[in-house]
């Protein structure tokens, strides 16, 4: 994400003060909550769907994410390239090449 954009992000809760309603455990929450009205976006239908709902409900959980982010202090490539090691790892391309199962029943 771009500076810019992450900037904005926080300015937005910054000027409202809502920093004090920002615990961890309220914004993974809302995560979470967000990530369920995206879901909905495809509840009856995996072909047919409203992308600009799908966009705005994957905005949010970005936004939370960013925010949640913020509040445990974390950098997002770090975090992001740690999960990846472990993935590359637990899914070694010879054996999870266009296999599905999870890592234990490769």
């Amino acid at each position: 994400m771009k500076q810019k954009t992450i900037d904005r992000i926080r300015r937005f809760s910054e000027e409202r003060e809502w920093d004090q309603f920002h615990s961890p455990a309220n914004l993974a929450k809302s995560i979470v909550i967000e990530a369920a009205e995206l879901l909905e976006c495809f509840q009856w239908s995996e072909s047919e769907y409203d992308l600009q709902h799908v966009k705005e409900e994957l905005a949010d959980v970005i936004v939370y994410t960013q925010d949640l982010l913020d509040k445990l202090e974390l950098d997002v490539d770090e975090i992001v390239n740690m999960k990846m090691s472990q993935n590359e790892r637990k899914y070694p391309v010879e054996r999870a090449k266009g296999n599905a199962v999870k890592y234990d029943k490769l």
